[in-house]
C-alpha cells in the first residue's frame, strides 16, 4: 500500500469513487481548487489500484481534514483505518497541532472510525449538508495531536 500525491490527471478516477460513495460529491472542480490551493491531496493504492484518497488543508498549526473517502469495494476491511493514520501522519510532518473535520451526523461508520482514532465531538454545525429533505446537521470533530 503506497500513499501518492495526486494530480489533475488522477481526477478521473478519483471522480468516480467520490460519486460512488457519496450522495453529494466533489466535483472535479472541487478537487482541483484543492490541487490549486496546495492543499495537501493524496491517493491511496493497492497494487496500483487507486481504492482511497484525502484532501487536507493545513492553516497555521491546524489541519482541517476536506474529505477522506474508500472505494465502496474496499471499506470495512481497514483501509479507512490506514488512510486515517497517514492523515495523522501527515499532519504530525506539518508540525499541526489538531485535525478539524465535518461528518454529517446520519454517517455512524465515519464516527466511529474517527472515535476510534481518538477524536472527539465539539459541536454540531446545524444544517451543514445538502440532504435529500433539506439539510441535514454535521458533528464537528476534532483531534489533538
Amino acid at each position: 500500500m503506497q500513499f501518492i500525491e495526486f494530480k489533475e490527471n488522477d481526477l478521473s478516477a478519483i471522480g468516480l469513487i467520490e460519486n460512488e460513495v457519496h450522495a453529494y460529491p466533489w466535483t472535479q472542480g472541487n478537487f482541483l481548487d484543492s490541487i490549486k490551493s496546495n492543499h495537501t491531496c493524496l491517493m491511496m493504492k493497492l497494487n496500483e489500484e487507486i481504492i482511497g484518497y484525502t484532501v487536507m488543508m493545513f492553516v497555521l498549526d491546524e489541519c482541517h481534514l476536506l474529505n477522506i473517502s474508500i472505494k465502496k469495494s474496499m471499506q470495512k476491511k481497514g483501509y479507512g483505518s490506514h488512510l486515517l493514520k497517514e492523515v495523522i501522519h501527515q499532519a504530525n510532518l506539518a508540525h499541526a497541532k489538531t485535525i478539524y473535520l465535518e461528518v454529517r451526523a446520519s454517517n455512524q461508520t465515519a464516527i466511529h472510525l474517527y472515535d476510534k482514532h481518538g477524536f472527539n465531538e465539539m459541536s454540531i454545525r446545524k444544517d451543514y449538508y445538502r440532504a435529500k429533505e433539506g439539510r441535514e446537521d454535521a458533528l464537528l470533530m476534532g483531534l489533538v495531536i
